[in-house]
């Protein structure tokens, strides 16, 4: 059991704050019904039974689902049930009023959020119930430092020809805290969105593009999400924001790109994530002359450099 992982959870106080007051938001006391998706040690449970919901379901398919049992009961909750699989293997499962899911991963969907919630919209929500969290969206920028490239080319400094372990390296997305000065600046840009009440695909993808006034080295690009809870209640990844247990995501370009001033620095990403086939990025990065004419590609792709 990944009891650590989860201790990393309760520890962050960002994170369940937001929670805690998106479920305040909601719920009325005596009459709201919860589904809390994804539960592990059941902490967003124990938030909606203290917060008056009448009746609150976990679901958690994980060995962790034991440590939640031990806590409903430590904790004398006896309005919550729960249930010990995956939801989407649920048969009729209770209709609720609100269904809560914090199954998000450093890049948001790797848990297969939205999966899990496509499914429980449909056969979990009750008419006018409401999804937590409400809609997600991702942003890129250029990073402009050569710090983690730097830290990523330790092949070059061996005397050998390693570029073949390099490559596979550099087609890697590294989980790192940037600060905002390793960033262009202001060059954060949405290139995704997902909104939690309709469908949506879990392939994704999309473009953002820079056109720079001044010159600057590419060494790769930033990631982060932020998602609205509930209207008004938000919780970021963003460099500069404030700190959680989740950080950015670094893809990383196989060479630099120096950009001149009036030429423009392109990025696609895109993904694609499932239960049985995991979770399976790409990015592209192109450099474009002052004319739009493209001067230089790079393309990279998770596959090509995860080793399992």
């Amino acid at each position: 059991m990944r009891i650590e992982y989860h201790r990393t959870l309760i520890a962050d106080r960002v994170r369940n704050e937001a929670f805690a007051r998106a479920l305040a938001a909601v719920i009325r006391r005596g009459e709201t019904t919860v589904a809390d998706i994804g539960a592990g040690t059941g902490l967003l449970a124990l938030m909606a039974a203290r917060l008056g919901a009448r009746e609150v379901f976990l679901y958690e398919a994980a060995e962790v689902a034991g440590v939640a049992a031990k806590a409903l009961k430590a904790n004398r909750v006896r309005n919550a049930q729960l249930m010990p699989c995956h939801s989407t293997e649920m048969v009729d499962p209770p209709k609720v009023d609100v269904v809560v899911s914090e199954t998000l991963g450093n890049y948001p969907f790797e848990e297969h959020i939205i999966d899990t919630l496509n499914d429980a919209r449909r056969r979990f929500l009750a008419p006018g119930g409401v999804i937590i969290p409400r809609r997600i969206e991702q942003f890129v920028t250029p990073v402009v430092s050569e710090r983690i490239h730097t830290e990523l080319s330790a092949w070059d400094e061996t005397g050998f020809d390693l570029s073949a372990a390099k490559t596979m390296s550099l087609n890697n997305i590294y989980v790192r805290t940037l600060a905002p000065r390793e960033l262009l600046d202001g060059g954060a840009k949405l290139w995704d969105a997902v909104d939690f009440a309709r469908e949506n695909r879990s392939t994704r993808k999309g473009e953002a593009a820079w056109k720079l006034s001044a010159p600057a080295t590419v060494y790769g690009f930033a990631t982060w999400w932020s998602a609205e809870l509930t209207p008004g209640i938000v919780l970021s990844t963003a460099p500069g924001a404030e700190r959680t247990h989740w950080e950015q995501l670094y893809f990383p370009l196989l060479t630099p790109i120096a950009v001149k001033p009036g030429e423009t620095v392109a990025v696609a990403l895109r993904s694609r994530t499932s239960q049985d086939g995991g979770t399976h990025v790409a990015w592209a990065a192109t450099r474009l002359d002052a004319k739009g004419r493209a001067q230089q590609r790079q393309a990279l792709d998770l596959d090509k450099g995860f080793l399992p």
